[in-house]
């Protein structure tokens, strides 16, 4: 579960230059929730991210986190204040460039190995024979042959490659919480379908909390059980399974037309 409490984030305040990129952002999810997060640039969906992982500093509110460990046992942190590589150990995040996510002058192994110690605790461990089979095994999942290389550099790969792998690497490290931000933009088509396709079978199976950015209105309809939208920093629509499955994409268009419309005669009203 993550739970946001009035969130605002406002860059160089008191000048004149002043920025309110978050504006009171109250949401909260459940586990195995899948939230998919539309909106025009600008919108605030990036720094709501980077409010979440640690990036940007929070300008007020609060951001809870709750752990669920493998006794079953469960422990909400308040992670308002933590730096950002202390939230990497249960925040995954993934970007758009496939090349962010993996080290490409190191090997396979080495990139997965680099993964696996995250967040360890216990006994030294080392890259043996039993530590490659069950990264092979884990491997042959994403169907693309890299099993069978572990010993190539990973700037070898291919960007479609390169992305299965992190999102592979970044679910092997069971985070509480994963930000996907436009990660199959980058990517030509049937890529993209392989790590949709990818995504939701992890999301499933680990039973993850997901938050995905997209520019694509079909995947914000047809992936998840809830859709946001963003607008100057504020959420102005959050729907949930049900009504999503009855909307298309001329009825988003026109539910923002009709949030706006609202707003300006709000604003003339005010302006008397």
């Amino acid at each position: 579960m993550i739970r946001m409490e009035h969130l605002e984030v406002i860059f160089a305040p008191g000048t004149p230059d002043e920025n309110i990129a978050l504006a009171n952002v109250n949401l909260r999810l459940e586990r195995g929730d899948f939230l998919t997060i539309i909106g025009s640039n600008g919108a605030g969906k990036t720094t709501l991210y980077n409010a979440i992982a640690g990036t940007v500093p929070l300008s007020n509110g609060r951001i809870f986190i709750r752990q669920e460990k493998e006794d079953g046992a469960a422990v909400e942190r308040d992670v308002t204040r933590e730096a950002e590589y202390r939230r990497a150990r249960y925040i995954g995040r993934i970007f758009q460039n496939p090349l962010l996510g993996t080290a490409g002058r190191m090997t396979l192994e080495d990139n997965m190995m680099i993964c696996h110690k995250k967040g360890y605790k216990g006994l030294k461990i080392s890259l043996n024979k039993a530590m490659r089979d069950y990264f092979r095994e884990h491997l042959r999942r994403l169907g693309m042959g890299l099993e069978n290389r572990l010993h190539d550099n990973v700037e070898l790969f291919s960007g479609g490659q390169r992305q299965a792998l992190t999102l592979l690497m970044t679910v092997m490290s069971k985070p509480s919480l994963l930000l996907l931000d436009e990660h199959t933009a980058a990517l030509d088509p049937r890529n993209a379908e392989v790590i949709m396709d990818l995504t939701l079978r992890f999301a499933s199976e680990y039973r993850l909390t997901v938050m995905m950015i997209t520019h694509n209105m079909a995947h914000a309809l047809g992936f998840g059980n809830r859709l946001l939208m963003m607008d100057s920093g504020e959420i102005i629509m959050d729907v949930n399974a049900a009504e999503k499955a009855r909307l298309s994409t001329q009825d988003i268009v026109q539910r923002f037309r009709d949030i706006k419309q609202r707003e300006l005669d709000n604003d003339e009203m005010l302006l008397g």
